[in-house]
């Protein structure tokens, strides 16, 4: 079977009292949630989860027992972020050979061999506590490329290089470090219901959203949407896409993104 993109976000999935949210315990669920995963195994992740635990793919509320977490995987990427702040995690996965998963072909961009090898191609180390930008900053700068979609006069802090992962698309494919991100941004979208995990030292903000117009198919519906963005010195390094569509194409009948 061709290897598939699958794209997990685990944010809702630990929930604590926040004087105990430390880092460490963050990583540990996380961890927890990866085998789970692998394993094909819920009770993994429920066993240090709330009774009252909201499992969604795609955003809509799945059986955790059935859902996407019931399929054992290889699972050849992960990176997770930890926001000790909000009690939240974000973690990105991409597995190969498996059946039920969140984007698949049809879906934006799609090309889970290009997500694959340009995300291994980035660099994602913890950046030294001496250069962390704050939360806000961090936050900032997320929000800045989302704000840039509904005004062109927005300054989004865009570093250089900058390079932006869409599925399988990539806008820096040469590695010439001259890449920008700053090319085919809409004006006139309206990009609500923003949802955050903020990790100052990967330097990461996950950042959940329902995108319009995206699904030239059903143009007023919002499709599921993550953006997670790498951010040093308080401009832009890496923006990683992953949106999920209604009908196969979003509606555009093979005249949108090519494969990477």
């Amino acid at each position: 079977m061709k290897p598939q993109l699958f794209f997990l976000t685990g944010a809702a999935l630990v929930t604590c009292v926040a004087a105990e949210c430390s880092r460490s315990f963050l990583v540990d669920a996380t961890t927890q949630y990866v085998a789970a995963q692998t394993e094909g195994k819920p009770a993994t992740l429920t066993a240090i989860t709330a009774d009252n635990l909201n499992y969604t793919e795609s955003d809509k509320t799945v059986d955790i027992t059935t859902g996407v977490l019931a399929q054992p995987m290889k699972i050849d990427h992960n990176r997770s972020i930890h926001d000790t702040t909000l009690c939240a995690t974000f973690t990105e996965l991409i597995a190969s050979l498996i059946e039920t998963i969140a984007t698949k072909p049809g879906d934006w961009a799609f090309n889970a061999t290009g997500y694959l090898h340009w995300n291994s191609l980035e660099t994602w180390d913890p950046i030294p506590a001496s250069e962390h930008d704050s939360r806000e900053v961090i936050q900032a700068a997320g929000d800045a490329y989302f704000d840039r979609f509904n005004n062109a006069n927005i300054t989004v802090p865009f570093g250089t290089p900058c390079a932006r992962l869409k599925g399988g698309a990539y806008t820096d494919p040469r590695g010439s470090g001259n890449g920008t991100c700053a090319l085919g941004l809409p004006s006139t979208i309206e990009v609500t219901n923003r949802r955050y995990v903020v990790d100052e030292e990967m330097g990461a903000v996950a950042i959940y959203v329902g995108f319009p117009g995206l699904d030239r198919s059903v143009p007023e519906k919002p499709m599921p949407d993550s953006h997670f963005f790498r951010v040093e010195g308080g401009e832009i390094r890496y923006i990683h896409t992953v949106t999920t569509c209604e009908n196969a194409g979003c509606g555009m009948n093979g005249t949108g993104i090519p494969p990477a």
